[in-house]
């Protein structure tokens, strides 16, 4: 067979083209040969985090591997399936644990048995998402589809220090049920949460000080987390919002330099524009749902306009996959989205 080539510059660019392939090449069985690895960023080719995904999707594929090693700008990915059992990988520093996840978690959704999986890196990474997005807002839309798949944060790590932990478990099903989610409904809970590990409480305070400002949220609705056995400093603003049909997550890491308003500024922002355009899917599930969509009986959902991560994703699913992808404008600044297996 053929290898599906993929250019590693396109779209994004970046490590994301790399995960989304070795998923696809992982549950359809093509090989990939992929060039021009993260030639957009500023540090090319493959860094530990991307050697990670590539380590434990080649365990799990029992796949024949070349150009695995950081700094790699190519890599050809020869899968001989999808083998459930127990797997461990460590990124080796706090790059994102979450994201190395996201390469195995959809392969093996309708794979030939259980799996768990434990993931040690970052949790709580800038441009990734942290472990609660993971728990509170992709697994249970997954468990929609009809795969049993429980998540556990053992430790987490922040970045530079690393050192979380992730625990995943995975009872798959023969094919993955179809997904109508275009209506949020009401919402009926909302929780702000600052997390500090090894850092003043003043900080998650004036956080959550701007969210009970600009969002209006009372203070039972306030929450400061201290973390416990933590390596190193770090800290996060999470704000859930459970609505009818599933629950939304923004998150804002904290970093050295960086005032604790400004934080809650760039949180609570992205809570109102989800919040004003009225849909059930926010950007960083609108990415991820497109792959088990892809890869089961399709579905529709409503999200905000989509990000150059979600349409470079259509464009790789498109070249693995025969299935029809519809993004479609709806009703004010939101666009519908409907996955059709050819």
């Amino acid at each position: 067979m053929n290898p599906v080539v993929v250019d590693g510059s396109e779209g994004e660019g970046g490590g994301q083209v790399l995960r989304t392939s070795l998923a696809l090449s992982l549950a359809t069985g093509k090989p990939l040969q992929l060039v021009r690895i993260r030639a957009k960023r500023k540090r090319r080719g493959l860094r530990p985090q991307h050697l990670a995904s590539v380590r434990i999707a080649a365990r799990i594929g029992a796949a024949e591997v070349e150009g695995d090693e950081e700094g790699s700008q190519q890599l050809t990915f020869v899968p001989q399936g999808v083998f459930s059992g127990t797997y461990e990988v460590d990124v080796g520093t706090a790059g994102s644990a979450t994201l190395v996840l996201q390469t195995v978690l959809p392969p093996l959704l309708t794979a030939d048995g259980p799996t768990s999986l434990r993931v040690t890196g970052g949790t709580h990474n800038p441009w990734a998402p942290p472990y609660d997005f993971l728990e509170q807002v992709y697994l249970p839309v997954i468990r929609r589809l009809g795969p049993e798949v429980e998540a556990e944060l053992i430790r987490p790590g922040f970045a530079p220090a690393g050192g979380g932990r992730i625990a995943v478990s995975v009872r798959p099903v023969a094919r993955l049920a179809p997904l109508d989610l275009r209506e949020r409904g009401e919402i009926h809970a909302r929780r702000a949460d600052a997390l500090l590990a090894n850092l003043p409480v003043h900080i998650g305070e004036r956080e959550l000080a701007v969210v009970q400002k600009r969002l209006g949220w009372p203070e039972d609705e306030l929450h400061v987390r201290e973390l416990k056995g933590v390596a190193g400093a770090g800290n996060a603003l999470l704000l859930e919002i459970a609505f009818e049909h599933g629950v939304e997550l923004f998150f804002e890491p904290g970093k050295q330099g960086l005032p604790a308003e400004r934080v809650a500024q760039r949180a609570v922002t992205a809570a109102f524009q989800w919040l004003d355009a009225d849909v059930p899917v926010g950007e960083h599930l609108a990415d991820q749902l497109l792959l088990p969509l892809a890869l089961g009986s399709g579905g529709v959902f409503r999200t905000l306009p989509l990000s150059t991560h979600a349409q470079t994703q259509i464009e790789l699913i498109r070249r693995f996959v025969d299935v029809d992808i519809h993004v479609r404008e709806s009703l004010g600044s939101s666009v519908e989205v409907e996955v059709t297996p050819a």
